[in-house]
């Protein structure tokens, strides 16, 4: 794969669409995680300082094609004026409103953003009515939203391809993003170690039997490792299964064993009678729950565990949290996971999704190798798949 980057575009006086990933948690127009804004700020920056005209877009939410005020970009736009010391103009309706009007006005130091994309349906469905009202009076792409590369929607796909290869190019974080990852899919380590959490084996058995090809050890948590421990024949009891599932954590042992990758599973768990962040909970002594109870997060033994399989690996991957980390009294399982990392000497790579959210929470993501803004792009990516949005930036 080559990629197209920024050092192969001209872009002074060149009006300039930058599609980036603003979709930050807001509740009554606070963020609570600017996490993913300033992410993005070197690739503005640069843009900036190179004389480039910025028409910057980005989605929020899933408001499903209908203007929703819940999920406006118009906080975001606070806080980029904010952090970048510059007037933020923000264009609700830009198909009644053509940019290109816009540009010709934009004075130094403001930029233009783009109201949601997703208020239009023609976003997601990629129409070419919509990505002409994107394309009036762009000269360039640039793309660093690396968390919708694996969409083929019209700011992501159409868009680039209207304008032709030698006008795209990936932003900073988008070319850090596909370095860091590449490196874990085509060149880790051994002692390998991938943490699988979340809630759904069928959810991530694509990139499980991909990475099995990979690592030496497969840690299980969250949710899935309740179907795991069920078709090992320990007790769950009302823990949430995937009981239609089973063949898939069967396809999943099967090669896990046939390429001598151990698969680790929780010895001790937090459990609970309720699913609430202040019922009663207690530790089991051993790996099976009793009924009447359900596991939400690792117990102390696979702490553990776990953590002394992670320092001694060269390359880690984390991917989903061990329990339900957003409750205090679940968080330590997804915490210890974060602090390990930070003691691994190797490449430690964090996937994306929750994984990200814990490690921040934990005060670790910047002592660990890379930190994904990508969730289900860095899962499909890792799993081998060509990217829709990346595919657009390749030579």
């Amino acid at each position: 794969m080559t990629l197209r980057t920024l050092d192969m575009l001209d872009v002074k006086g060149k009006a300039v669409f930058l599609r980036l990933d603003l979709n930050v948690p807001i509740e009554n127009g606070i963020i609570l995680d600017d996490t993913r804004i300033t992410a993005t700020l070197p690739t503005i920056q640069k843009l900036l300082d190179e004389g480039a005209k910025l028409v910057i877009a980005s989605h929020l939410g899933r408001p499903k094609g209908t203007v929703d005020k819940k999920y406006s970009l118009e906080p975001v736009g606070a806080k980029l004026a904010e952090l970048l010391q510059c007037e933020v103009i923000l264009i609700s309706d830009y198909e009644k409103e053509p940019v290109d009007q816009f540009l010709q006005r934009l004075g130094k130091g403001e930029i233009i953003l783009l109201e949601n994309l997703r208020f239009h349906k023609g976003e997601e469905a990629n129409s070419s009515e919509f990505v002409e009202s994107l394309a009036k009076g762009i000269d360039l792409y640039v793309n660093d939203a690396f968390g919708t590369a694996h969409r083929a929607h019209a700011s992501t796909v159409g868009l680039p391809e209207s304008l032709g290869k030698n006008k795209c190019a990936a932003g900073l974080l988008m070319a850090k993003e596909l370095k860091a990852l590449s490196s874990v899919r085509e060149g880790a380590r051994a002692p390998y170690a991938v943490v699988m959490g979340g809630s759904k084996v069928s959810d991530k058995m694509g990139v499980i039997l991909a990475l099995i090809e990979q690592c030496t050890d497969l840690l299980m948590g969250g949710a899935m490792a309740y179907s795991f421990l069920k078709y090992k024949g320990s007790r769950v009891g009302i823990s949430r299964t995937e009981d239609d599932k089973m063949m898939l954590v069967e396809t999943i042992y099967r090669n896990a064993e046939a390429r001598r990758v151990r698969i680790h599973l929780p010895q001790d768990h937090l459990i609970s009678k309720e699913f609430s962040a202040t019922a009663p909970f207690k530790v089991t002594e051993g790996v099976d729950i009793e009924d009447g109870y359900m596991g939400l997060d690792i117990g102390p033994k696979t702490r553990e565990a776990y953590a002394k399989i992670i320092r001694k690996a060269q390359t880690v991957l984390w991917n989903g949290p061990m329990g339900v980390f957003e409750w205090k009294n679940y968080a330590e399982g997804s915490m210890s996971i974060a602090h390990a990392m930070t003691e691994c000497r190797g490449t430690t790579v964090v996937g994306g999704g929750d994984s990200v959210s814990a490690a921040n929470m934990a005060g670790v993501a910047s002592q660990l190798s890379h930190v994904s803004t990508g969730g289900g792009a860095s899962l499909e990516f890792l799993e081998g798949i060509v990217l829709p949005g990346v595919r657009c930036l390749e030579e």
